[in-house]
């Protein structure tokens, strides 16, 4: 009896040292909300839902995938926010582009936000030459 009381109390605590230690993104943070991207050649979009808790929602096409990321509490000097997102779930299906996304992928990228906040392109690197976007930030209540 007294081993099933420690696990249930370490159930209760493992969240909320979750909480707390992915609180260090500020709510301000201009990655946090609801982004859309129409992608090129395709007639497909996709919506990112960016939370302050370090996790996103995808969805794209048929895919909906789920990942934990790392962004840059302020940009550097060029103006960008570098960014690390890693795959935690995926349900399989295909994604705009016909690719199926396979959970562990991390991939980091430089974000630039247009000074308005409602508008960001995502780069290969700290520069303008290889980028996608805009995306747009959806305005609304999160669901």
């Amino acid at each position: 009896m007294k081993m099933c009381a420690f696990i249930l109390a370490a159930a209760m605590v493992m969240p909320a040292a979750i909480t707390v230690q992915a609180a260090s993104l500020r709510t301000d943070h201009p990655f946090i909300g609801t982004w859309r991207i129409a992608v090129p050649d395709t007639g497909c979009s996709e919506t990112y839902r960016v939370r302050a808790d370090g996790t996103t929602l995808v969805f794209s096409n048929e895919e909906v995938a789920e990942s934990t990321f790392t962004v840059s509490d302020k940009p550097d000097k060029k103006g960008f926010y570098k960014q690390t997102d890693t795959i935690a779930k995926d349900n399989g299906k295909p994604d705009c582009s016909g690719a199926i996304t396979k959970p562990g992928r991390s991939v980091t990228s430089y974000l630039q936000f247009h000074p308005s906040g409602d508008l960001f392109v995502m780069c290969v690197e700290p520069n303008l030459e290889r980028c996608i976007g805009p995306f747009i930030r959806v305005r609304g209540r999160p669901i």
